[in-house]
C-alpha cells in the first residue's frame, strides 16, 4: 500500500482530497449544525465565532452550514455531467472511427461548431435558453464537454484500425459493433477513465460559474457556486462567505486534476516500466 502511495503520489492526493469533499458532503446533516435554510433576522452578517464558524450571511443563515450542503449539489452535477459527456462522447467518436466519409465527416464537423465556441460561454447559452434547473444546468455542461471526449477516441479508433488484432477480427468476420465492443473500446479504457476525470473537474468549473453568473440552481438551495455569488458582495466586510466557497470549488478542481495526472501516470507504460526497474 505504501509503495503504490509513493509511486502515484498525485493520485493518491487527489483522490483523499476528492473522499474528504465528497464524505463533507454526504455527510453534511450530521457535520451541519444549523438549517442551511433557516433564516434568522436577528443574526444577520455575524462574524465568526463559537456559535458560527463562518458567521452568518445577509439573511442570518449559518454560512459554515450551507457550505457542507451546497457541495452535494455541486459534485452530483459535476460528476453526472462529466460522466454522461464522456458517454456520449465514446459513442460519437467510435461510430465516427468505424465510419469514415460522410458519418465521420458530419459528426466531426459538428464536434468542431461545438468546439467553436469556448465552453463557459456555449454552457451560459444554453443555460439562459433553458432556465434555471437542475436539467439544463446538466445539459448545458455535457453538451459542453462532449467534443473533447469525441474526438479523442475517433482519434484511437483511427489508430487501432491497422492493427494486427483488428485485422484479423476484420477477416474473421467480426461487425463494425463487435469490433468496437470487443477489440477497440477495451484497448482505450485508460484514455477514457483519465478523461472522465477532467472533463469532471471542467464540469466543476462550469457549473460554479454557472450559478456565480446568476444561472445556475434556484435559490434557496444552496451550492458553491451561488454562496460565492452571495459572498462576493461582502467580500470587504465578511470575506469568509466568499472565500469558503471558493476555497471548496478549488479543491475540487484540483483534486480531479491529480486524479487524472495520477491515472495517466498510473497507465503510462513508462511509468510503468520504471516501476519495475526500481525492484
Amino acid at each position: 500500500m505504501l509503495d503504490f502511495v509513493w509511486a502515484y503520489p498525485r493520485l493518491t492526493c487527489g483522490t483523499a482530497l476528492l473522499a474528504l469533499l465528497v464524505l463533507m458532503s454526504v455527510l453534511a446533516p450530521v457535520l451541519a449544525p444549523y438549517d442551511p435554510l433557516q433564516n434568522n433576522p436577528n443574526a444577520t452578517l455575524l462574524p465568526p465565532s463559537g456559535e458560527h464558524w463562518l458567521g452568518t450571511d445577509l439573511l442570518g443563515r449559518d454560512v459554515w452550514s450551507r457550505v457542507l450542503y451546497g457541495g452535494k449539489d455541486t459534485l452530483y452535477i459535476a460528476v453526472l455531467s462529466g460522466v454522461s459527456a464522456t458517454v456520449i462522447g465514446v459513442i460519437l467518436g467510435l461510430i465516427a472511427g468505424q465510419r469514415p466519409g460522410a458519418v465521420d465527416t458530419v459528426i466531426m464537423r459538428a464536434m468542431e461548431s461545438v468546439l467553436a465556441f469556448p465552453s463557459l460561454i456555449l454552457a451560459l447559452a444554453i443555460s439562459f435558453a433553458l432556465g434555471s434547473s437542475f436539467t439544463s444546468i446538466l445539459i448545458a455542461v455535457t453538451v459542453s464537454s462532449i467534443p473533447r471526449t469525441a474526438m479523442l477516441v475517433r482519434g484511437e479508433v483511427r489508430a487501432l484500425a491497422n492493427r494486427k488484432f483488428v485485422d484479423s477480427a476484420r477477416v474473421s468476420g467480426a461487425s463494425s459493433t463487435r469490433i468496437m465492443m470487443r477489440h477497440e473500446l477495451p484497448n482505450m479504457t485508460e484514455i477514457i477513465t483519465v478523461q472522465v476525470a477532467l472533463d469532471t473537474g471542467q464540469a466543476i468549473f462550469i457549473s460554479a460559474s454557472l450559478a456565480f453568473l446568476g444561472l445556475g440552481l434556484p435559490p434557496p438551495a444552496p451550492n458553491w457556486g451561488g454562496l460565492l455569488k452571495d459572498g462576493y458582495v461582502f467580500l470587504a466586510n465578511a470575506p469568509l462567505q466568499c472565500l469558503a466557497p471558493g476555497a471548496l470549488i478549488f479543491l475540487a478542481l484540483l483534486a480531479f486534476n491529480l486524479i487524472g495526472d495520477g491515472l495517466r501516470d498510473y497507465f503510462d507504460p513508462r511509468t510503468l516500466s520504471r516501476q519495475r526497474i526500481r525492484r
